[in-house]
């Protein structure tokens, strides 16, 4: 159980990694938010999956099922907050 637990959580740091990578290589600010966001949620994902086994209660597992969901809630809500902005900018842009 500890062997999957190790393989939960390094695929997560991974795919943290991966995020990062793609933050800082990616061309614009829209291929840079999917990276970010598509890796980050599913990194933090698998980091819980990997410490559910791990935790005492049912009402500590709740806890971090709780704060993965709320992570991916204002994730989804900043890239697209980011998304918007740069798209007003291009069209600020684009009309002078």
């Amino acid at each position: 159980m500890m062997i999957l637990q190790y393989i939960f959580i390094g695929l997560g740091t991974l795919f943290f990694a991966i995020g990062t990578i793609g933050l800082l290589r990616f061309p614009d600010v829209f291929t840079r938010i999917h990276a970010l966001t598509k890796a980050d949620n599913l990194g933090l994902g698998l980091i819980v999956v990997g410490l559910l086994p791990s935790v005492e209660s049912v009402a500590q597992g709740m806890k971090l099922i709780l704060c993965w969901l709320l992570v991916l809630g204002a994730s989804s809500v900043a890239a697209y907050l980011v998304a918007r902005s740069q798209v007003q900018h291009d069209h600020e842009e684009a009309s002078k």
